[in-house]
């Protein structure tokens, strides 16, 4: 009984990030489109998933703790799902645990491969606004120190960029 909910965590687990690898793709063509309203949808979904995961993960904790219970084992919280497979020696379960498992962490890693091309492409937009600016504005110079007035040929203030800043 334990296992058949484990084996339905697990699945659930693996069916919310299934879901943040579809937002992370979805959130990659609205990064290179810079669709700002969407990006905040998608970030508003990947909220609700990542509360789920946190819902999911105490579930986890407590079907662990049942299943262990089930072997005459005492509920440990810290147990993994490759403990639980040295325990487990019906050849199926096992070899289903172990499936869900690769599943699992394929997802995974999937899905931290896309947040990390999905945080370069934030980095880039960043620098390219940065850049912008400065053309813009000019190169920040050190305002926040007092330096004497430095005076050109004909006594104007030298200014960079197009506005002038001391207004």
């Amino acid at each position: 009984m334990a296992f058949q909910a484990l084996i339905q965590t697990m699945t659930a687990f693996n069916d919310v990030h299934d879901a943040l690898c579809e937002l992370a793709e979805e959130k990659k063509q609205v990064l290179i489109h810079n669709d700002v309203e969407r990006l905040t949808q998608i970030v508003a979904k990947e909220n609700k998933l990542i509360k789920q995961l946190g819902e999911l993960d105490q579930q986890r904790l407590k079907v662990i703790g049942e299943f262990l219970m089930e072997k005459g084992y005492k509920p440990n919280p810290k147990v993994t799902v490759s403990d639980l497979t040295k325990i487990i020696f019906n050849m199926e379960e096992k070899k289903t645990l172990l499936a869900l498992q690769k599943q699992l962490l394929g997802t995974i890693r999937k899905l931290r491969e896309m947040n990390q091309l999905n945080q370069q492409l934030i980095e880039h937009s960043l620098s390219f606004i940065d850049y912008s600016l400065d053309l813009i504005v000019g190169p920040p110079d050190d305002e926040a120190f007092y330096h004497k007035p430095q005076h050109n040929a004909r006594g104007n203030n030298k200014r960079l960029g197009i506005f002038d800043t001391r207004a």
